[in-house]
């Protein structure tokens, strides 16, 4: 089977360039409790430089689909058996004005849009940049 991956490395992803918002901002909680920003938020920003990118998206199915313990390891493997939308498709990156760098290592973290962080992430020669998608065609 082959496995599919939405790791980066030495990578920078830039907001969307029709994000809405100037700086970045906290995804806000539903009434019907926690979106998967809420929870890709909360990981990679309790946690930055931990995880890499598949880490994140699976936990996060992980948790809204109530997987067991046991069966996370091959929940994984069918997870990404397929192809998954990668941090480039995250409300994160497209709605909230978060960037996202992966280092050499795949491992990730959360800098805002309009910070000195972000501008100098944005501007490293060194990294690949690539853009959010657009929310809009």
């Amino acid at each position: 089977m082959k496995i599919h991956t939405t790791n980066y490395q030495n990578t920078f992803i830039e907001v969307a360039p029709d994000c809405p918002v100037t700086t970045a901002e906290v995804p806000p909680l539903k009434l019907s409790g926690k979106t998967a920003a809420n929870m890709q938020f909360e990981m990679i920003m309790e946690h930055p430089y931990q995880f890499t990118s598949d880490d994140v998206l699976f936990q996060c199915f992980a948790l809204k689909n109530n997987i067991p313990r046991s069966g996370l390891k091959t929940a994984r493997e069918q997870f990404f058996s397929k192809g998954q939308p990668c941090l480039r498709a995250s409300p994160l990156t497209k709605r909230y004005g978060w960037g996202v760098h992966s280092d050499q290592e795949g491992k990730i973290a959360l800098f805002g849009v309009g910070t000195k962080e972000y501008r100098k992430l944005s501007a490293d020669g060194s990294l690949k940049i690539v853009k959010a998608m657009r929310s809009g065609k």
